[in-house]
């Protein structure tokens, strides 16, 4: 689903993004809802930024990638959170791309997105490569490994300084958590 973001494309950078786990919902500028066998995924566009709200058997809980104002940009390579009788694994990765390797990565993920039942796409007007999107993984079916019942991928362009920023969570049960 791709839902065009109505307000500008504010200049940030990836440096500037922290991580938070079990945050009230923030103000989105775009949601799409999916509905799984015992969980409901809230995507949450914020702007250059993403929340991720999750309700697995009544259980409410968010992952936050954004510019916080109260939490200095520092987002990890790898963290763990506990949730429920399950743990959320993150994993983060940045890389800088010159203007067409941008280019060509923002629009296989606008593509890709667009017409996934379960991904969400923010575009913003004048910056066609500032692109905020993030999909449910088809792949992780709780039919088929009840260890891991939801994961998500999402990815964050910030075309002024080149920066593609992904990042992958995965809910998995406590017994096959690393301690």
């Amino acid at each position: 689903m791709r839902a065009l973001i109505a307000a500008p494309f504010v200049d940030s950078r990836a440096a500037d993004l922290s991580l938070a786990f079990g945050l009230d919902r923030l103000p989105a500028l775009g949601t799409h809802r999916v509905e799984l066998p015992g969980a409901s995924v809230e995507l949450r566009v914020l702007g250059a930024s993403h929340q991720v709200v999750l309700d697995i058997d009544g259980l409410e809980w968010s992952e936050t990638v954004a510019c916080l104002p109260d939490r200095a940009g520092a987002l990890p390579t790898r963290e763990q959170s506990r949730v429920g009788d399950l743990v959320s694994r993150f994993a983060a990765r940045c890389v800088r791309l010159a203007p067409a390797e941008l280019a060509a990565r923002t629009g296989v993920l606008r593509r890709h997105c667009e017409g996934h039942p379960h991904a969400l796409v923010g575009t913003f007007p004048g910056s066609p490569l500032a692109v905020t999107a993030m999909v449910v993984d088809p792949m992780v079916d709780p039919a088929v490994d009840p260890a891991v019942p939801v994961g998500w991928w999402s990815w964050h362009a910030y075309p002024q300084t080149g920066e593609l920023v992904t990042t992958r969570s995965v809910l998995v049960s406590q017994d096959s958590a690393p301690r």
